[in-house]
């Protein structure tokens, strides 16, 4: 079968996108991507690990656009010719737009020249998330930028959809009580990995020699507050009271860094929070060897209660224990594989507790890695998540 992909913006990377391509490729089927080309990358036609992408020309304008997307008709005007160009050449048999922002023009277009079957994919709850942008808070975004309205068209675009892929059941459960829309309708599809491909990038041990300390506490991915990263620089200050040589490693960054920094050196622990920045994927597994426990805390809200990051499958992957924040879609995780100890989200001192208590165990530790490290292998592995989508796509194929 050809599957036409949509994305909003430039490609690679996106793994998401790229793991689901890559299953459906050795599944036998075609994948075309119609990518949006904000970052000028060549050639304007290329195949990557077999996807075979189109890029857009997208400039400043289509991006600033982008946010105003369900305000303004702009956008989508936009997007809607080169959106038929793209599949009156590659004639694909069903489309599949990956997150929000782009279906209303792919959709337009499918209804009124293509009528063929399409998959809705939200790689997470955008109106849920915009909420808590900075940005969004000061004028002139918070006046302009409706989250009413992005909220109702998630919800009238997952009813136009003939599927939806969503990353969680618990994603499905707030989907279909908003919607009515039945549970046939829903795959869930988590952010898991593949584990071997994960694991062949190499450690580079002059870098755990330069992180060493006598307790590494890990956190990957976007630093932003609403992430638990604030709550987590309060933890080490009273974690210091019993571990002298603690040390607290961010991988990734944001906009609030600099609140993270002040908050850090206010409390007087900026000696032991290393921020090491955006970083490479392939330098992932060298932070995680350098880790004793890694950390995803979470504040509570809509969508972290209803997802999983993929930081959570990576630190499995390089079997060490989790600490997470109680969101119920990684707790669900955490104690179904007994891979790691829970919090209560925004709580420094429950926090502290459960670091404390694994620095203290390192049998405990390394029993918890070990079941992080099954698990990735096993039920939370990308082929065996995935087997949903697959099925899904054989079956349409069939009929």
């Amino acid at each position: 079968m050809r599957i036409a992909f949509f994305l909003d913006q430039s490609f690679p990377p996106d793994s998401r996108v790229e793991n689901e391509a890559f299953s459906l490729i050795q599944a036998g089927h075609e994948v075309h991507l119609f990518s949006l080309n904000y970052k000028n990358l060549t050639p304007e036609f290329s195949e990557v690990n077999g996807i075979l992408v189109y890029r857009q020309p997208a400039g400043k304008l289509l991006y600033k656009l982008s946010a105003m997307a369900y305000a303004l008709p702009w956008y989508h005007q936009f997007l809607k010719e080169p959106i038929q160009r793209f599949i009156e050449k590659v004639k694909p048999q069903v489309l599949h737009v990956h997150d929000m922002l782009m279906a209303p023009a792919v959709m337009d277009v499918n209804d009124a020249n293509f009528h063929l079957p399409l998959t809705l994919d939200l790689h997470e709850d955008r109106p849920e998330i915009l909420a808590f942008y900075p940005h969004l808070q000061r004028f002139p975004a918070k006046w302009l930028i409706s989250l009413k309205k992005w909220r109702k068209a998630q919800t009238e675009l997952i009813k136009r959809a003939d599927k939806v892929v969503l990353v969680t059941p618990q994603a499905i459960a707030i989907a279909r009580q908003a919607t009515g829309e039945p549970q046939v309708k829903f795959i869930a599809l988590p952010n898991t990995i593949v584990p071997e491909i994960y694991q062949k990038y190499p450690i580079d041990q002059d870098k755990v020699k330069g992180l060493a300390s006598e307790f590494n506490i890990l956190y990957m991915g976007d630093t932003g507050l609403r992430r638990g990263t604030d709550t987590a620089i309060h933890a080490l200050a009273k974690l210091l009271k019993n571990i002298p040589e603690a040390q607290l490693i961010f991988v990734g960054k944001s906009t609030q860094d600099t609140v993270l920094k002040t908050l850090a050196t206010h409390l007087n622990v900026q000696a032991h929070v290393c921020f090491e920045g955006w970083q490479d994927v392939s330098k992932f597994p060298t932070y995680v060897h350098a880790a004793h426990v890694c950390i995803s805390p979470l504040k509570r809200n809509l969508h972290h209660d209803t997802t999983l990051a993929n930081k959570i499958f990576q630190y499995m992957a390089g079997g060490k224990p989790l600490v997470v924040s109680n969101c119920p879609a990684q707790v669900q995780v955490v104690e179904e594989t007994r891979a790691g100890l829970v919090f209560e989200a925004d709580n420094a001192q429950a926090l502290a507790d459960a670091l404390l208590m694994l620095y203290q165990n390192p049998e405990k530790r390394q029993l918890l890695g070990e079941n992080g490290l099954k698990a990735v292998h096993g039920q939370y592995h990308w082929d065996q998540t995935a087997k949903g989508l697959i099925d899904y796509y054989t079956q349409l194929e069939a009929n």
